[in-house]
């Protein structure tokens, strides 16, 4: 993982695709997918607000953050 960028991480056994995630991303990273299920459709926009994994109810989402150096 480069300096800077943040990894989505989605348990999807966990994930009842409420879709509460997808409403609340600011950057429209995340997208249900055919499962119905949460997806980082586009990880690359994420700036790792903490948005999904703060309003997620089943704690399904964690953001992994590569800090400095």
């Amino acid at each position: 993982m480069a300096k800077g960028q943040s990894v989505i991480e989605i348990d999807k056994s966990w994930c009842k695709g409420c879709g509460i995630c997808v409403h609340f991303c600011p950057k429209q990273v995340l997208e249900l997918g055919s499962d119905e299920k949460a997806v980082a459709a586009r990880p690359e926009d994420c700036i790792a607000c903490m948005l999904c994994e703060l309003r997620c109810p089943d704690l399904a989402i964690e953001i992994i953050t590569q800090e400095g150096e």
